[in-house]
């Protein structure tokens, strides 16, 4: 068996109409590797009229991974970084004991009409780092290395394969893959985690002779190696790792191994002393719904 589990997803708005489909995690999945957060949003025509823009709002525990298909994004963050987030590119943001930051729409883009189209993962951070200093790296698109795998090119956005490895720092073992066969294209793919899963993007996918619609995660079984076949071009994510080192507690932008470092940060940002995004006085308050942490 090469598929252990088919996960569905879905639909979350997350205000103003902005729609994502949500993956990880779910009831019967909770995390694939170090990645327990899975949303892919778009593609999404933006009017210059629409405002899809992420006010300032916290973390504590995690990394967010941002990456691009089309389109731009623009971040700050209470450490001072202003990045714009173009296609290709790799944004890896450590929370560790806490960052505030906003994703906004480019200034040059606001009267422009555009598509936007992207992932957003959170990994969480192993125990011992969970209260690391926050920081945030971006690695630009040309820094990313690619390989030609039989008929599949693969961009390594963070991790390890095919005798390529990313410039992209973690703190355990990630692997997070893009790949892009042709009609009628194959790839092998090894056990190259201890944990993986398949996501198409755009298209369908055979998975060990196993139909895998787009939009669909494919957890797969550990230590085999899976053969998939494209009937027509498509882009698939892989993404993998090993295994978290225990439980995590999640609720809202919060992740931890602690539920009480969760109502810690809780009340912090409700105090607002987490810290600003330099020049932006907007914040997306503390949910009213105190549901506890699971």
């Amino acid at each position: 068996m090469t598929i252990q589990l088919q996960l569905t997803g879905h639909d979350k708005d997350l205000g103003g109409g902005f729609r994502v489909r949500r993956l990880l995690p779910a009831a019967k999945q909770r995390s694939v590797g170090p990645f327990l957060f899975f949303d892919h949003f778009g593609p999404v025509t933006e009017l210059p009229q629409d405002n899809h823009d992420v006010r300032p709002h916290p973390h504590i525990g995690l990394a967010t991974v941002t990456y691009l298909f089309e389109g731009a994004m623009m971040h700050r963050d209470s450490l001072g970084s202003a990045q714009r987030i173009e296609p290709g590119a790799i944004n890896w943001m450590t929370a560790g004991r806490g960052i505030v930051h906003s994703e906004r729409r480019p200034e040059d883009l606001r009267d422009k009409t555009y598509v936007n189209h992207g992932l957003q993962l959170w990994a969480a951070l192993p125990r011992a780092h969970e209260e690391d200093a926050p920081s945030f790296t971006h690695t630009p698109a040309a820094a990313i290395p690619e390989a030609v795998v039989g008929d599949a090119r693969v961009r390594v956005l963070i991790g390890e394969a095919f005798g390529r490895r990313s410039p992209v720092a973690t703190f355990t073992k990630t692997l997070y893959l893009d790949v892009q066969l042709p009609a009628g294209g194959v790839l092998e793919l090894p056990p190259l985690a201890q944990e993986l899963a398949v996501y198409p993007v755009d298209g369908d996918v055979t998975l060990g002779g196993e139909a895998v619609p787009a939009h669909t995660m494919a957890v797969l079984a550990s230590g085999i190696t899976a053969r998939i076949e494209a009937a027509a071009p498509v882009r698939l994510m892989v993404i993998g790792g090993d295994a978290l080192d225990g439980h995590r507690f999640m609720w809202w932008n919060f992740v931890s191994s602690r539920k009480e470092r969760i109502a810690q940060a809780s009340a912090d940002w409700e105090a607002q002393t987490m810290g600003q995004v330099p020049g932006e006085t907007e914040f997306i308050p503390l949910p009213p719904a105190r549901t506890a942490a699971s």
